[in-house]
């Protein structure tokens, strides 16, 4: 008996001996030095993706070739010259294709991604993400025969988050203007690519990465390039010669930046700037003696996640929609005695009503064409009319059997060009500007997956992309 406790006694005394001689260990060698805070956005990205200041922006450029070409046509930006997504080219467009579909002129190989082109004086402009080199790359090349003529680029780690890539260019006689899957703003010289400036939001202005990367596309109005950046100012206007800060709009409410693009339109006869920001909208000055001063502004309608741009009609109204269960609304502009208040007159759920989760709707006349969400119940991923004044009963749709993904679509003329997530082709003719009719259609690549950056179009050319590929297509008659 006296053995089994003093036995006992040994026990517990080792035992207390392991737990107190573990609990130095654990003192000195104090396992909590590696570990680090997590912090919101930044789950499951390598170190390296939060740490902007080693990034030079442009600093390699490498020249491949010259051309001594024009085009007549032009398609500079997101959305092309007018910003609505519809070409006046007056090349007449072909009804029926070849059994082959429409010639392929060129074709090239892109890192993932999802950023469009843009089209100036004989050449196409890409911001590119060079997967092998890990690099952010503007890229431009031959309208005519896809030869890659140059290229300015800088080292930045991305990782793969629904592709790389996602904004286009912005290109005038003098400058092409990029903005960076990381914020990252580059300006250049249009024919020679010479660096001229360049901003880093993130490190300079203390933006916010968005969720997926940056998608918005830069704004050159007159001279002057309009910037949306969601950190320590909502927005700045800067000078595209020099890269001189000309203003700066302050951001009292700390919105964020979201996908959108920044669009200039008129309400009352006041040049304005308009950001669908996450937080909600705003109207910036975009003349004047108050130009960069915040005009009117609500939050009334701020979903989390914004990926489309504005659409105005001539009464003074912003349409805006989106995705993840927002659907649209209806934002009208009132001139006061003091200035100007922004009222949210109407407001659906894309079960009820128009609304889009990537593309921007095209505004032809007084008809809004667009192709609703994966969450608008019996219209989803349909292609729908809605005439401006009645945004919740469509005039026309594509119907249950012909449904689209996230893909982009175009107006020429009377004809809609429309490409569907895995890279079909589809033409469609417009009647009255509220009906169409399906014309063709054809798989432009045979393996196409997410197919969902904007088209460009002019002279009868089509310059189209899935993930990883961009071709141009003849498709005039």
């Amino acid at each position: 008996m006296i053995d089994k406790i003093l036995n006992s006694k040994v026990l517990i005394i080792a035992i207390v001996v392991g737990f107190a001689i573990a609990f130095i260990w654990y003192l000195l060698k104090q396992p909590t030095n590696d570990l680090v805070a997590s912090l919101p956005g930044m789950d499951n990205r390598p170190k390296s993706l939060g740490e902007n200041d080693s990034v030079i922006i442009g600093e390699f450029f490498e020249r491949f070739n010259e051309i001594d070409e024009t085009t007549s046509g032009s398609w500079p930006r997101f959305r092309g010259n007018e910003f609505d997504n519809i070409s006046k080219d007056t090349i007449s467009i072909a009804e029926n294709w070849p059994v082959g579909g429409p010639p392929i002129i060129w074709q090239i190989d892109l890192g993932e991604g999802h950023a469009g082109p843009a089209i100036h004086k004989g050449k196409v402009y890409v911001l590119d993400y060079d997967e092998e080199i890990r690099a952010d790359a503007l890229r431009v090349f031959s309208f005519k025969t896809g030869e890659e003529l140059w290229r300015r680029w800088y080292e930045v780690l991305i990782k793969r988050n629904h592709g790389m890539s996602r904004s286009i260019p912005t290109v005038t006689d003098d400058v092409v203007l990029t903005l960076g899957p990381r914020c990252h703003i580059m300006c250049s010289n249009t024919e020679t690519g010479e660096l001229l400036w360049s901003m880093d939001l993130i490190r300079d202005y203390g933006a916010e990465l968005p969720q997926w990367y940056t998608a918005q596309c830069p704004l050159i109005d007159d001279d002057i390039a309009v910037i949306a950046i969601g950190g320590k100012n909502l927005a700045v206007g800067v000078n595209i010669s020099t890269g001189e800060i000309v203003w700066e709009t302050p951001n009292p409410d700390n919105w964020k930046m979201s996908h959108s693009s920044v669009f200039a339109t008129t309400f009352h006869g006041k040049k304005t700037y308009v950001y669908l920001a996450v937080g909600g909208i705003v109207g910036i000055s975009g003349e004047g003696d108050d130009i960069g001063k915040i005009l009117w502004k609500t939050s009334a309608w701020d979903p989390t996640v914004v990926a489309t741009s504005p659409v105005f009609t001539n009464n003074n109204e912003i349409i805006v929609t989106t995705g993840y269960g927002a659907g649209g609304a209806r934002v009208k502009i009132f001139k006061t005695e003091t200035g100007f208040e922004a009222i949210l007159v109407e407001k659906h759920s894309p079960k009820n009503g128009l609304s889009s989760e990537q593309q921007t709707p095209i505004l032809a006349g007084e008809f809004l064409w667009t192709i609703n969400p994966k969450d608008a119940g019996a219209l989803r991923n349909q292609l729908a009319c809605y005439h401006v004044s009645d945004l919740i009963n469509p005039v026309w749709t594509s119907g249950k059997e012909n449904r689209y993904g996230l893909g982009p679509y175009l107006l020429i003329d009377d004809k809609m060009f429309l490409l569907n997530d895995d890279s079909e082709l589809f033409l469609y003719k417009i009647t009255n500007n509220k009906s169409a009719m399906l014309l063709a259609q054809h798989k432009i690549f045979e393996k196409g997956v997410d197919a969902w950056g904007p088209m460009a179009y002019i002279d009868g050319y089509l310059i189209l992309r899935d993930s990883r590929r961009m071709v141009s297509i003849y498709v005039g008659l």
